[in-house]
């Protein structure tokens, strides 16, 4: 699905602050929209969150266990949210050589971490359907 120039994928969660979820079991893999990765421009540097680190959900205001880590791109230095309370598993590597996935792949090759999800049924309700999203970037302009 298309909203403006925009991509939002089916079968994903996202966020307010342009994260995506997608559930792998009992995990979840995290990364930023294509929303985010153009509001961004060329991303030039992704700082991954620690393997084991604990994280909250994102709620205002946000504070330091929300976040996960930073993309900084030509234009700004961005932090990316926790869309779900939980420990980070895994992140990806290759954007440590290979930045610029996040703007050429947001979706697959550019996601930022695994989360084991602590409170999945909790928090599950916070996040928004694809549908949801498309409606909330349409009140962006």
């Amino acid at each position: 699905m298309k909203v403006g120039e925009h991509e939002i994928l089916e079968g994903l969660y996202y966020t307010r602050s342009h994260e995506w979820i997608k559930f792998e079991g009992n995990l979840a893999r995290v990364g930023v929209t294509d929303y985010a990765q153009k509001q961004l421009g060329d991303v030039v540097y992704v700082e991954l969150p620690e393997i084991g680190k604990s994280v909250k959900q994102t709620t205002e205001p946000k504070t330091k266990e929300m976040e996960l880590g930073a993309v900084e791109s030509i234009k700004a230095v961005s932090a990316v949210y926790s869309p779900l309370s939980g420990t980070v598993k895994e992140t990806n590597q290759v954007l440590q050589d290979r930045p610029e996935l996040i703007n050429t792949s947001p979706y697959s090759e550019g996601w930022i971490c695994v989360l084991e999800p602590s409170n999945i049924e909790g928090e599950r309700g916070s996040l928004l359907s694809p549908d949801a999203y498309a409606t909330f970037l349409k009140t962006l302009g």
